[in-house]
């Protein structure tokens, strides 16, 4: 089942789109947590945090569209 998932060719577009709307929104979140400060962008590692939030936005992706197309699968629904 999980080679039949990813192997799908809408699993990947899903998984970059939904990872990119992850990462847009934690750092518009977490930038205005902080105030709207420009320091926010300029007092961290910017390679490191480039690394981690492409990282974590990957991971989200993967999981939430994981997790979408196995309910349809389950359901017999026909995948996008």
């Amino acid at each position: 089942m999980f080679k039949q998932i990813v192997s799908h060719k809408g699993f990947w577009k899903s998984v970059l789109s939904l990872g990119l709307a992850f990462i847009l929104l934690f750092i518009l979140i977490k930038w205005a947590i902080e105030g709207f400060d420009m320091a926010f962008f300029t007092e961290q590692d910017p390679l490191l945090f480039l690394s981690g939030i492409t990282a974590a936005g990957f991971v989200y992706g993967f999981f939430v569209t994981y997790g979408r197309f196995r309910k349809k699968l389950k359901n017999k629904e026909p995948l996008e």
